[in-house]
């Protein structure tokens, strides 16, 4: 087979690039010619996982063409992914999110289960293909469940990933709560980042019940006041991608990753959904959403279900 490249979707998180690197390990392993690669620039909590356990950040990538094979990991609507992503043949994908607007010329392998994070499904595959996983790159599958989850506060958290982490930190020589207290803590230090970077860190543009264009922010703080300081300047940016991608809902969830809340701010046509949806009013484009931090779990399925 020709080189597969594979990668996670834009705005990458922590499970988006360690499950690159997984993955592109485990194809060649099974004899493939694989390669990771990024589709945006890495966050800081990325960063220290990558520098923690000294792998190197993937190869950005800005479009494919008719010649490229691809493996799609961590997503698999075309919004959020490579630019001319139609013209390549998707050999396979593996994720953990909803399946929305895909679909291939041709039959591919698709893997996916309702778990916190793609590395949890990729371990599976390294056991089912009997492939041991390097202490390096069993330490960046913890800190993809890690973040994912939220160190297991997050809903989206099930049994096989806590049952995976424990495995993968045994390989890995790792200590979960330490390391992932002080890897949580990394990606919470937003001061380098200019607002329009922010809005984009970690974004994911979504269709709702088919009607509705929505962006969906999120950012991870120990201190939701102090993001909040930078309150006009977000709009600001926020606006401009409302005008820019034609966007009807714009939010932005500035996550408490301590107390796990998350205080919104919203924007756009649609800001009404929010209302309608967390039985809040929204007060100078903001409110506060007790208990959410899961865009996949208790944001996207719930504006959709209260669109229809």
């Amino acid at each position: 087979m020709e080189k597969l490249l594979v990668f996670g979707h834009k705005s990458p998180d922590t499970d988006s690039i360690a499950s690159s690197i997984a993955m592109a390990f485990l194809q060649t392993k099974l004899g493939n010619v694989a390669e990771p690669r990024r589709l945006g620039n890495i966050s800081k909590e990325t960063e220290y996982a990558l520098n923690h356990f000294k792998i190197g950040a993937p190869e950005l990538l800005s479009s494919v063409t008719e010649n490229d094979n691809i493996v799609l990991v961590d997503h698999n609507e075309a919004d959020q992914s490579v630019e001319n992503i139609e013209k390549a043949h998707i050999y396979m994908v593996v994720d953990h999110h909803r399946i929305s607007n895909f679909q291939t010329a041709d039959p591919l392998y698709y893997y996916a289960e309702p778990v916190g994070c793609t590395c949890t499904i990729l371990y599976k595959l390294f056991e089912q293909n009997n492939i041991a996983i390097p202490v390096d790159v069993a330490g960046l599958m913890l800190s993809a469940i890690i973040s994912d989850t939220l160190l297991f506060k997050s809903p989206t958290c099930t049994d096989l990933d806590r049952t995976t982490a424990e495995k993968l930190a045994k390989i890995s020589n790792t200590d979960i709560n330490s390391y992932g207290l002080a890897m949580l803590k990394a990606g919470t230090d937003l001061s380098s980042f200019s607002e329009e970077e922010l809005v984009n860190l970690d974004a994911k543009v979504v269709t709702i019940a088919d009607k509705i264009k929505a962006k969906i922010s999120q950012v991870n703080t120990a201190d939701i006041d102090e993001v909040m300081t930078r309150k006009a300047k977000l709009e600001e940016a926020m606006n401009k991608d409302v005008e820019s991608l034609g966007l009807d809902l714009d939010l932005l969830l500035i996550t408490d990753i301590i107390n796990s809340n998350s205080q919104a701010i919203v924007l756009g046509s649609h800001a009404n959904l929010v209302e309608k949806s967390y039985s809040v009013k929204l007060e100078n484009n903001t409110a506060f959403l007790k208990g959410i931090v899961s865009r996949k779990k208790q944001v996207i399925p719930v504006l959709t279900s209260n669109a229809e």
